[in-house]
């Protein structure tokens, strides 16, 4: 599984209309940024801190075929980037990723 962290308006946007091409910063990179479990809660915290009002999307990462890249990033560690639409189909499931103090509360034994 990789994880996709979208704001309320993505989320529903996506929901909408069945795919997406990402959010502003996916679409300003040229592709859809995803984290893995380890990386997830990192990445809210350096992306995202503060914001409420976020959806944590699960994407089985073997759906997502060759248009999936892991590459290079943050600290020399590799993130999986995907150079295509992200569809609805495509994503396993969707949770609301709450703000508590300050922290965003990630599920019990994300993998």
């Amino acid at each position: 599984m990789i994880y996709k962290i979208f704001r309320t308006p993505e989320w529903e946007a996506l929901r909408a209309d069945g795919t997406t091409a990402g959010a502003p910063v996916d679409l300003a990179d040229g592709y859809i940024h995803f984290s893995t479990a380890e990386q997830a809660p990192e990445t809210a915290a350096k992306h995202f801190a503060g914001v409420d009002g976020l959806w944590l999307i699960g994407v089985d990462d073997a759906t997502l075929g060759e248009a999936l890249k892991w590459e290079v990033s943050r600290g020399g560690a590799k993130f999986p980037h995907l150079y295509a639409a992200l569809t609805l189909e495509a994503v396993a499931w969707a949770q609301p990723l709450p703000l508590v103090d300050g922290l965003h509360q990630f599920p019990a034994g994300l993998k």
